[in-house]
């Protein structure tokens, strides 16, 4: 029988203090600077200091990264990869991105973008002493058409709040992350970021309308074009979405919105098997199709995680005992029809014995309360240890089947549990778009442990066809995989489109093309 949910679950954002990683540049001996870039001088600082005001620039060379007013720009949220810039400079508008790069292009003074520094490829910081263009005061809504549910926003507009000041409006954005709160657009852009209802709206190469970006050399590509239907010749838009910052700077984004539903409903149900979840699956595919916007499935381990992390004196949502969970969500604009269609499914799932146990969220507290045991899987890892994390996309049916492998390979070895090497080793993802995270966590920071689970993950999604990342991008943690993942001819090519817009090679370096 259902029970439905009676609470209403909090989370925090608040990361533990924990351990620095060692240098990025420290890790990867054998890659070293670039000696075609200047270092920072005092002439640099005081240009910048010139385009920017006082408190826009935060200039420090405190070596400790514990005093470092820079730690929180130069480490990501995993704490996994760290830089070391000295100059982190925060632009309120185009113009002075413009004068920003074109100085830098000009003195040969290499420059990472960076947005809500919420990615974990280590895209977003610096490999060494690359300057820092943080977007965060770039957070304009510009404008948005209620006819069209089209917004142009800047690129710092955090994707939370671009929601919230749409929900008044009747739309929503159509992308739903974890780092909601958090992540900006312009990153999200970058990254091609996919999310939670991708499978409901798609990814951002439909959705993004148009872009402003600030080339290399300080040209301001005004593509902030707000038609559906544009064939007048090349789509460059295309070209920075999912580029991270490797061509330009983006610095506009105008993305169509869709409208907010009606009625949403959630539902939490536990299985005993990975191919119980495919079969829970196709029958929401078959039962619920226009409505379903989300299909998460998690494992046990995963539950366990959060409980023991996040509540460890609240109950489970549903029988802890299951091997796996998935939730659902519908999207409708009637609510009497999707709840009638939402209890024909879960009654077919329960007497199919497909399912073995569920909760349906009777308002909109308890469905937040539902989405924060899947959504807080992340920050549970993280505050347990060194987190390693995976963002691989295969056939569904092989989703689960590379965590059995590695867990398999690394108990083998006698690596894996607590108090070993490697531990928490948990799978969770989209099964609506084939995206599985695959995490654990790891003793320190041993780069060679690190750089073992790497070479297992990566090297099983390319032998099985997948693609070693489904949205979190290549960063600097996977461009050394690219040349096993994609051909010559279209690394070739990609380098080219890379030399013909920055020439000089100071966006982003070290990262995504190989052999730049």
């Amino acid at each position: 029988m259902f029970r439905v949910l009676s609470r209403r679950l909090h989370t925090s954002r608040a990361l533990l203090n924990k351990p620095l990683s060692p240098l990025t540049s420290e890790k990867l001996g054998n890659l070293k600077r670039a000696d075609k870039f200047k270092k920072l001088e005092q002439k640099d600082i005081d240009y910048f200091r010139s385009v920017l005001s006082a408190n826009n620039v935060i200039h420090d060379t405190e070596a400790d990264p514990r005093q470092s007013s820079l730690t929180p720009y130069n480490a990501d949220f995993f704490k996994l990869h760290r830089g070391a810039s000295s100059l982190c400079l925060f632009p309120t508008d185009t113009k002075q991105v413009s004068e920003i790069l074109k100085y830098c292009n000009k003195e040969m003074l290499a420059v990472v973008p960076q947005g809500g520094n919420t990615g974990v490829s280590g895209g977003a910081n610096p490999v060494f002493d690359e300057i820092i263009v943080n977007m965060s005061k770039m957070n304009k809504i510009r404008r948005f058409d209620d006819l069209s549910g089209i917004a142009v926003v800047d690129a710092g507009v955090v994707l939370e709040a671009l929601d919230n000041y749409l929900e008044p409006q009747g739309y929503t954005v159509p992308l739903d992350l974890g780092a909601k709160g958090t992540c900006q657009l312009g990153g999200n852009v970058s990254t091609n970021a996919g999310g939670l209802r991708l499978m409901r709206f798609g990814n951002l190469h439909g959705n993004v309308l148009g872009l402003e970006v600030v080339l290399p050399d300080g040209t301001i590509l005004d593509n902030l074009s707000t038609l559906r239907k544009d064939n007048t010749g090349y789509d460059l838009k295309q070209l920075f979405i999912g580029a991270e910052g490797t061509l330009g700077l983006i610095t506009g984004v105008s993305i169509l919105t869709p409208r907010r539903p009606n009625s949403v409903n959630v539902a939490m149900i536990a299985v005993d098997s990975f191919e119980a979840i495919q079969k829970a699956f196709v029958m929401a595919k078959e039962d619920l199709s226009e409505i379903l916007s989300a299909f998460e499935f998690w494992d046990r381990e995963s539950m366990e995680l959060v409980k023991r992390v996040q509540y460890p004196d609240s109950p489970y949502p549903i029988a802890a005992t299951s091997k796996f969970y998935a939730l659902l969500e519908t999207q409708g604009s009637r609510h009497e029809h999707d709840q009638e269609k939402l209890d024909a499914y879960l009654s077919r799932v329960m007497e199919e014995d497909v399912a073995q146990d569920g909760a349906i969220a009777q308002d909109a507290k308890q469905a937040h309360a539902l989405w924060q045991w899947r959504e807080t899987i992340p920050e549970s890892i993280v505050k347990s240890g060194t987190a390693m994390t995976y963002d691989v996309s295969m056939d569904v049916s092989l989703l689960y089947k590379m965590v059995e492998d590695a867990k398999k390979h690394y108990t083998d070895r006698g690596l894996l549990g607590d108090g070993n090497m490697y531990y928490n080793l948990i799978g969770f993802g989209h099964v609506g778009d084939g995206n599985l995270h695959i995490m654990a966590n790891i003793q320190g920071h041993d780069y060679k442990v690190q750089k073992d689970m790497d070479r297992f993950v990566y090297d099983w999604a390319i032998k099985h066809n997948g693609s070693i990342t489904a949205e979190h991008g290549i960063g600097i943690a996977k461009v050394g995989y690219m040349k096993e993942c994609k051909s010559e001819a279209q690394l070739r090519l990609m380098r080219s489109i890379k030399n013909a817009l920055d020439p000089h090679g100071i966006m982003n370096p070290y990262k995504v093309v190989p052999d730049i």
